[in-house]
């Protein structure tokens, strides 16, 4: 258990971000850095008023001068499709810029740090499932290389760093995540689909919804990021962590339409440029390294997530948007 710790995470009003500043401030002091660029303040509102957690608006492709770190989580930059192809060339910066820095940073104070990458990083894969040894087929000039290769040129510095400078480094490789704070509006498959269902309108459906994923419920996930970061200092990874039961699209859109007693129709629409056809994590290593596995069934977690998205819809969460939150500002902002 992570306790008693320095702890910096970048991208902590996103959506992961936010899970491990709820989960690591309890027994920890946490600096959360976010420049609000698709993450949501009111993702850790509620937990700016314990005085263990500091929020700090700033853009990671800014250097940032902190002192007395123990951990660093790199988790900052846009990870839905439409937001990060909106400004490739800033997505591209914040990966690249932003390890950079955070790799700077992590020599200056002695911190170990983890990065958080994508199984984005295979493309779309011609080996199945996914193995950390497979180098993957990702097109470098498509719409979405701006996330696949600004990922994969960040484990690249991340291992350079650790060759060069002996940094203290752990990758995890993520999997396709769902969960509570969840943008409604990221434009990703799962909160389309509850979206869409819980209002009734028609569900959009990219292709013919033969295509797969594997969908990791976001404890599960926080979990095995909380083992990797506190495993032996000889497994740096990458390492896959993601749900290893696979569903295609047209039967998850099928179980949301069923769970949330929807009218919805599914409509089809034609599939995007270079959107992976099949996507299934093989977890051995992290199996073997970190004894971790996903235990929430898709239903279950989809049902959690549901309730979330009710709330948002329904605009219960207004009250904590009015709440006035001090922050601290380092550099410039996008």
């Amino acid at each position: 258990m992570i306790k008693d710790k320095n702890i910096l995470i970048t991208g902590a009003a996103g959506f992961l971000g936010s899970h491990l500043c709820k989960t690591l401030s309890k027994q920890n002091n946490i600096v959360a850095v976010d420049n609000l660029y698709t993450g949501r303040l009111e993702n850790i509102k509620d937990l700016l008023v314990n005085k263990k957690i500091t929020f700090v608006k700033h853009d990671v492709t800014e250097k940032l001068d902190l002192e007395n770190l123990d951990l660093i989580f790199n988790f900052a930059c846009p990870a839905s499709p439409p937001r990060y192809q909106a400004d490739p060339i800033y997505t591209t910066k914040t990966s690249v810029f932003g390890a950079i820095n955070m790799l700077d940073l992590a020599k200056k104070t002695g911190a170990r740090i983890l990065q958080a990458s994508t199984s984005e990083v295979y493309g779309d894969p011609q080996i199945h499932p996914q193995t950390e040894n497979y180098r993957g087929s990702v097109n470098p000039i498509g719409i979405r290389s701006c996330y696949d290769e600004g990922k994969r040129c960040a484990e690249s510095l991340f291992f350079d760093y650790r060759r060069m400078y002996n940094i203290d480094i752990k990758i995890v490789r993520i999997f396709n995540t769902y969960g509570p704070n969840m943008d409604p509006n990221d434009g990703r498959v799962v909160s389309n689909f509850i979206t869409q269902a819980l209002q009734n309108t028609p569900i959009t459906m990219y292709g013919n919804g033969n295509q797969t994923r594997s969908f990791c419920y976001v404890d599960d996930l926080i979990h095995g990021i909380l083992k990797m970061m506190e495993s032996s200092s000889d497994f740096i990874g990458p390492v896959n962590l993601g749900n290893p039961i696979e569903f295609d699209l047209l039967d998850l859109a099928k179980i949301i339409i069923e769970l949330t007693n929807s009218k919805s129709k599914i409509i089809y629409q034609n599939l995007p440029s270079d959107d992976p056809s099949r996507r299934k994590p093989d977890i051995s290593l992290a199996k073997e390294k970190l004894n971790w596995e996903p235990k929430i069934d898709l239903k279950t977690g989809l049902e959690k997530t549901i309730k979330y998205f009710e709330k948002v819809l329904k605009n219960e969460s207004s009250n904590c948007s009015r709440r006035k939150v001090s922050c601290i500002s380092f550099g410039p902002s996008a």
